[in-house]
C-alpha cells in the first residue's frame, strides 16, 4: 500500500519534474496536491482516481451511486465538505461511507470521523463529480453566506472575495467543463435569479446548469481579474485574454464583457492551441479544389480572400495558408482584430482604434518592413481595400476575409468599395467562402434513403442513377446523445481566370460572376455540402442549414 499521494502519483506514471512543479503550486496557493495536479492538466480526474483505487485497493464510485438527498449528518459544513473534497454517502453497518477525490487525507477522514462519532470507510470518487454533488446536495447554505457578503462590499472586499478558493475553483471546473465538451465559448448571462451558463458546441448554444445569483459578481469579477480587466468599471464593455493548462493544454481565452440590465455579461471564446489545423490538407478540400487552392497561393503576388459570416472558420483557413507559405526566405506579417493564435516565424500586430492604429494605417506601416506575404484580418472600408490592391500590385501577397455570402459576391463587395475593374482584375488571385457544418458522430450515424422531394429541392436528380443514400444524426454515449462531434467546413471557390477578369471589368454582377465560375467546374457551398453528405461526414440538414439555393 503506498504510504502517501506523491508516491501514488509517481507510481501512476507522473514525471519527477511535473510532480515538483505541482507541489511548488501547493505550497504557493494553499491547493490540496490533487486539485493542483487535475488542475494543471499534469493527470486527469478519472486517472488520478483509479491510481488511488488500485493503490489503496479502495472501489471507484460514478456519480450515480451518491444520494439523492444530503446524508443526515451533524457538525459538517458544505465549505469543509467542499475544501476537502469529502462526500457522505451512506450509513453501513456501524459506519459512514464517505467518498473522497484523496483518501489518503487523514485529516479530513479523522475530522469526518469525529464530526459524525461513526468510524469511517472509504471510497474513491472523481474531484469533480465530488463538487458537482456537494453544490446540488448543500446548494442552500453556501448561497445565503455569498449574498450577504456580495450584498454590502464595496470594492476592496469584493477584490478579496474573488480570491476565495469556492470561487477559483468555480471558475477553474467552469472552464474545465467547456474544455472536456469541445466548447468553442462559453457564454454567461446575468438574469435576476441567477447566472446562466451556455456553452456553444459544435455551432450550436447549450444550457449548462447555472449558477446561483449570490456567485454572479465574484465569478464575473474573477474572470475578468485573470483577463486584467478593471474589475471597477462595469458600465463599459472591456476585452481581454488570458492564458490557463487545462488537461495538460494550453488554453487561450479571450475574454469580453459587457454591460446588461442584471450586471455584467461575459463571453470567453476557448482557444486551443492543440488542435489548430496548421495545414491546409487537413481543412477538408477535395483534391480539386485543394490543388487550386495551393496554385493561387503559390503566386507571387496578388490578393487572395476568405469570406464567410463570422465563426465560419475563415481565420483559422487563412493561419494554414500563411502555415503552408511560411518559410526561411519568405516575411511574413499580420495585422488582426485580435490576434486569436501566436504563429512562430511570424510578425503579427494587432490594431488599436482607439490610438488611430487601424487596419489601414498598420498596412501602410507595414509595407515599410518590406514584407513578401501580409495577412490583414478583414477588409472593412474603402482605404484598407485599395491600399491592399496597391500592395499587392507592387509585389505582395495579400491574405484577407471579407463579410460576404458567397465568393463571387466578393468581387462586387470590392468594386462598391471603390477599387477600380481594371485594378481588381489585375490583383485578384482566388476567392474562397466557407462555412461550417456538423460533423456526424462516426459510432451512430444511421443511414436511410433520401425522400425524392428533399433530393429535388437539393437540384438532386432522383432518377439520375446517383446514390440516395445519405445519413441521420442518431446519438451515443461518445457524441453525448448529440449526434454529431464537432465540425467541418464545406467550400466553394473561384479561381479568378481570364474570363472572370473580363467579367470584373465590365463590372458584372454577382451572378454572372458564378454563373461562370460555375461553367468553368468551379464547385458551390451546396455541391460540397452534398458530397460530404454522401460520404456520412455530415447531414442534409446541416447543408440545408448553412448553404442557400445554389
Amino acid at each position: 500500500m503506498a504510504a502517501d499521494l506523491p508516491s501514488v502519483l509517481r507510481s501512476a506514471g507522473l514525471a519527477e519534474e511535473s510532480l515538483a512543479r505541482a507541489r511548488m503550486v501547493e505550497v504557493e496557493t494553499g491547493e490540496t496536491l490533487e486539485k493542483v495536479v487535475t488542475r494543471l492538466g499534469l493527470m486527469s480526474e478519472d486517472a488520478l482516481a483509479r491510481a488511488l483505487g488500485a493503490a489503496l485497493h479502495l472501489p471507484v464510485v460514478e456519480p450515480e451511486a451518491f444520494p439523492v438527498e444530503a446524508l443526515a449528518v451533524a457538525n459538517i459544513s458544505a465549505a469543509f465538505l467542499h475544501d476537502r473534497r469529502a462526500l457522505p454517502l451512506r450509513f453501513e453497518n456501524g459506519r459512514v461511507v464517505i467518498a473522497l477525490a484523496n483518501p489518503l487525507d487523514h485529516d479530513a477522514v479523522s475530522g469526518l470521523a469525529f464530526a459524525t462519532g461513526h468510524p469511517v470507510s472509504r471510497v474513491v470518487a472523481r474531484g469533480g463529480d465530488i463538487d458537482a454533488a456537494i453544490d446540488r446536495l448543500y446548494r442552500a447554505e453556501p448561497e445565503s453566506d455569498v449574498e450577504e457578503e456580495i450584498d454590502d462590499a464595496d470594492l476592496e472586499r469584493l477584490k478579496d472575495l474573488v480570491s476565495d478558493a469556492p470561487v477559483i475553483r468555480a471558475v477553474n471546473r467552469l472552464i474545465a467543463d467547456a474544455v472536456d465538451a469541445r466548447a468553442s465559448d462559453i457564454h454567461l448571462e446575468p438574469t435576476d435569479d441567477r447566472l446562466q451558463v451556455r456553452f456553444r458546441i459544435d455551432g450550436m448554444l447549450r444550457e449548462m446548469p447555472a449558477k446561483p445569483a449570490a456567485m454572479r459578481a465574484p465569478i464575473i469579477s474573477r474572470i475578468k481579474v485573470m483577463a486584467n480587466l478593471n474589475i471597477a468599471e462595469r458600465r463599459l464593455p472591456q476585452d481581454g485574454r488570458l492564458r490557463l493548462t487545462v488537461r495538460g493544454h494550453e488554453i487561450d481565452l479571450r475574454v469580453a464583457s459587457a454591460p446588461s440590465i442584471h450586471g455584467e455579461s461575459v463571453v470567453m471564446r476557448i482557444l486551443d492551441r492543440s488542435n489548430l489545423a496548421l495545414d491546409p490538407k487537413s481543412l477538408g478540400f477535395d483534391p480539386a479544389l485543394e490543388k487550386q487552392f495551393l496554385s493561387a497561393l503559390a503566386q507571387p503576388h496578388g490578393i487572395m480572400l476568405v469570406t464567410g459570416p463570422t465563426g465560419s472558420g475563415k481565420t483559422t483557413t487563412l493561419y494554414a495558408a500563411l502555415a503552408h507559405l511560411n518559410a526561411p526566405d519568405r516575411k511574413l506579417t499580420t495585422i488582426e482584430d485580435p490576434i486569436e493564435y501566436r504563429l512562430p516565424g511570424v510578425v503579427q500586430s494587432q490594431i488599436n482604434p482607439a490610438i488611430g492604429y487601424t487596419f489601414s494605417t498598420a498596412l501602410r506601416s507595414f509595407l515599410r518592413q518590406d514584407p513578401d506575404v501580409m495577412m490583414v484580418g478583414e477588409i472593412r472600408d474603402t482605404e484598407t481595400a485599395q491600399i491592399a490592391v496597391q500592395a499587392a500590385l507592387t509585389g505582395h501577397m495579400i491574405l484577407s476575409t471579407l463579410h460576404t455570402n458567397t465568393a463571387a459576391g466578393a468581387v462586387t463587395r470590392l468594386l462598391d468599395m471603390g477599387v477600380e475593374p481594371f485594378l481588381l482584375s489585375s490583383v485578384l488571385t482566388g476567392v474562397l467562402a466557407q462555412r461550417l457544418v456538423r460533423r456526424l458522430c462516426p459510432h451512430c450515424r444511421t443511414p436511410y434513403e433520401a425522400d425524392a422531394a428533399v433530393l429535388a429541392r437539393l437540384g438532386i436528380d432522383p432518377d439520375g442513377g446517383e446514390s440516395r443514400t445519405f445519413y441521420h444524426p442518431c446519438g451515443c454515449e461518445k457524441c453525448k446523445g448529440s449526434g454529431y462531434a464537432g465540425r467541418m467546413a464545406v467550400f466553394e471557390f473561384i479561381r479568378i481566370d481570364r474570363e472572370i477578369g473580363t467579367l470584373i471589368l465590365h463590372r458584372a454582377d454577382t451572378r454572372a460572376i458564378a454563373d461562370q465560375a460555375a461553367r468553368a467546374g468551379c464547385g458551390t457551398l451546396r455541391g460540397d455540402g452534398i458530397a460530404k453528405a454522401r460520404l456520412g461526414l455530415t447531414a442534409l440538414e446541416e447543408v440545408l442549414r448553412v448553404a442557400s439555393e445554389d
